[in-house]
């Protein structure tokens, strides 16, 4: 067997007699199913790119509304009230701050107060927006 395999080898024939190399039809098989791979490929390339954008757009108006809402919370005269603010950079923020479980907390010093902070932007012409929450004890106010 190892000297039919020899002899083929150095003369470049087939052991039934045709010449060694591929058809036209395996060579345009060969093609399709590289051209198809390489789509695939691409088409999950761009997927991640478009994936990445809109994460980034995410993690800036969270940094925007952590931010505010840092400012908001350190504030000793935080009002109870709803307002809506608009940065230079084209975001919208709307905050609300409500008193929250008043019956619990009618018989102590302290009132719990919920502040909720909304981010709203356009991209693409699309409006979308993020949310965040936290809650802030004071002194009872009179």
């Amino acid at each position: 067997m190892s000297i039919i395999i020899m002899r083929r080898w150095r003369t470049g024939k087939r052991i039934d007699g045709g010449d060694r190399g591929f058809t036209l039809l395996e060579v345009l098989v060969a093609l399709s199913i590289l051209g198809m791979a390489a789509t695939i490929v691409f088409q999950l390339f761009s997927a991640d790119l478009r994936a990445l954008r809109a994460s980034e757009d995410y993690v800036a108006a969270t940094v925007r509304a952590e931010t505010r809402m840092r400012e908001l919370v350190d504030d000793d005269a935080l009002p109870i009230n709803t307002w809506t603010e608009t940065t230079a950079d084209g975001y919208s923020v709307d905050v609300a701050v409500s008193e929250v479980l008043q019956e619990r907390t009618k018989d102590l010093p302290v009132q719990l107060l919920e502040v909720a902070l909304t981010v709203h932007w356009m991209k693409n012409s699309k409006p979308r927006r993020l949310t965040v929450r936290t809650m802030k004890m004071i002194e009872r106010r009179v």
